[in-house]
Parts: structure tokens; C-alpha cells; sequence
């Protein structure tokens, strides 16, 4: 970790930075303060162990994992402190966000710093993680102090080649009425600000619950993506609330050296996970 501007920034040697580069992406685990808590009628323990393992299964040469926010479902101590210990087997480093859900504050003071840089440098590519969350909101904005930061990370780095953004709230619509309600307030600012970085490749986010590709007229060439989340999945294209019956996973991504990205979903398979289809919100 090393710091530049006050900014902190996680720089992951890789194998060969001349190489594809593998990212997982794990989001929205709404982990209980004690385990086995459950979030319309799923163990969100259960689920995270379920994903984790099919990705230990799945992913033997991944350089890095990013968990983009709503790793908590109440911002606690506990949550945090289970969901590191989770994940130590994988061997990788982390980059977390914070969600709507969580607490910054908290997830720094449980897994340091380490855990929760403003950039992550990884061979040819330099990944911005964005902080959407606002306290007490469920809505996601930047504000202007978030959006500062954003041109003097670009700077800090100028041999990366490529960018990734990172971030958990949407920054576009998906076409969910109700979640579109939360995107990103002050998305057209990022989007402008983003449209004058040539380096710009794509940018990822958690918080919909669901996986979702494409592309924006005004980021021409840039991939927009969503994961799934690690427990319970929110429709697509719907009105309102209304859940899904795919089951969880995770996203991985191949960062190529020439600026290509490659990305597919991964879902669990034949487990039987408990949901109360019929809520209506949690």
C-alpha cells in the first residue's frame, strides 16, 4: 500500500503484466451481525460459504478480488471481521467498498486500511474505487469531495495503461424502476468527468442484485457491468420490489494487456437455498 496525495493506493504485483490479469468480483453479502442471520427467509452466511466455495473451485488464477459494498446487512463490527476471515483461504488481495448498508468507518477500524484502498494498481491496469455510499440514504452520490478524488488518482498513476472504475451504487439506468430511483445522483458529473479519460475501459458496481451489460453512447467503447449477488437476486426490468429465482453468484473479469475486457458470471448450482419469494422489500 502506498500513499500518494493522501490518497491510498493498493499496487498487486502480478505474474506478468504483459498477460491477461483475472479480477473476481463478489457483491452485496448482507452478512448478519451473528451467523446463520437471514435476509427474506436466506442464510446470507450460507450463501457467501455456497459462492465461495464454487470460486475456490472455479478460479485458480485470479490476481485479485473486489467485494463492491453491502458486505454488511447492518454495518457491524462482526459482520466485517467474518466476512476477512471468509475469505483468507482464497490467498488474494482485496479491495472493498462500502454499500448503503455498511459503514466505512467500521470496515476501516475491523480490516484496516489494506482492505479498503481509493485505487489498486495490477499490471498494466489501474482500478478507481469510488465510495456512492451516503449515510443514512439508500441512494447512491458521489458528492464533491468524491469527485475530486477522481482526477488526482488518474494522475498518480500515469504509466497504467488502462481504467476500471469500481463503485456501488449504478451509475446508469438498468431499466429497474425502483432501483434506478437509487442510481448514483450525481451520475452525469462522474460520466462527464470520465469521458475525458482515454484510458477509461470500464466500470462495475454491486447494490442491483442482479447481473447487467452494456454500453453508454456517451462512453463509447466502455463496458458497463453488474454481479450478482452472493445471496438473494433482484428481478430484472421490473416496476418494484421483486426478487428472482436465479440463484447467487459472483463475476470474474480477464483485464487484458491491450485494454480488452472479457467478463461472465458464475452461478451456484443445484443448492437448495430457502427464499420467501412473496416479499414485498427488506
Amino acid at each position: 500500500m502506498t500513499k500518494n496525495n493522501n490518497h491510498s493506493i493498493l499496487n498487486v504485483a502480478v505474474r506478468d503484466a504483459d498477460s491477461t490479469t483475472r479480477v473476481l468480483q463478489i457483491t452485496d453479502c448482507h452478512l448478519g451481525k451473528e451467523a446463520g442471520e437471514q435476509l427474506v427467509g436466506m442464510d446470507t452466511d450460507a450463501s457467501l460459504d455456497y459462492v465461495l466455495k464454487q470460486l475456490q473451485s472455479e478460479q485458480n488464477s485470479a490476481e485479485l478480488l473486489l467485494a463492491t459494498g453491502d458486505l454488511s446487512n447492518h454495518g457491524s463490527h462482526e459482520a466485517y471481521s467474518r466476512l476477512f476471515d471468509k475469505l483468507k483461504p482464497l490467498n488474494l488481495p482485496n479491495a472493498w467498498l462500502a454499500g448503503n448498508h455498511d459503514s466505512r468507518a467500521l470496515m476501516v477500524e475491523t480490516v484496516g486500511e489494506a482492505c479498503m484502498p481509493r485505487a489498486v494498481t495490477l499490471g498494466r491496469w489501474l482500478i478507481l474505487m469510488l465510495d456512492s455510499a451516503v449515510p443514512g440514504q439508500v441512494g447512491g452520490e458521489l458528492g464533491e469531495q468524491e469527485l475530486a478524488r477522481i482526477e488526482p488518482l488518474l494522475k498518480a498513476v500515469p504509466e497504467a495503461d488502462h481504467v476500471l472504475v469500481c463503485l456501488h451504487h449504478q451509475p446508469v439506468s438498468i431499466g429497474c424502476e425502483w432501483l434506478d430511483e437509487q442510481q448514483v445522483a450525481d451520475s452525469d458529473a462522474l460520466i462527464d468527468l470520465l469521458a475525458k479519460e482515454p484510458r477509461l475501459r470500464g466500470i462495475i458496481w454491486g447494490h442491483v442484485h442482479q447481473a447487467f451489460s452494456a454500453e453508454d453512447a456517451r462512453l463509447p467503447g466502455v463496458k458497463l457491468l453488474s454481479a450478482p449477488s452472493t445471496c438473494i437476486q433482484f428481478a430484472p426490468n421490473s416496476s418494484g420490489f421483486k426478487l428472482d429465482e436465479c440463484a447467487p453468484g459472483y463475476r470474474w473479469l480477464d483485464l487484458h494487456a491491450d485494454g480488452r475486457i472479457d467478463s461472465d458470471i458464475s452461478r451456484l448450482k443445484n443448492i437448495n437455498l430457502n427464499v420467501d419469494y412473496s416479499s414485498q422489500g427488506y
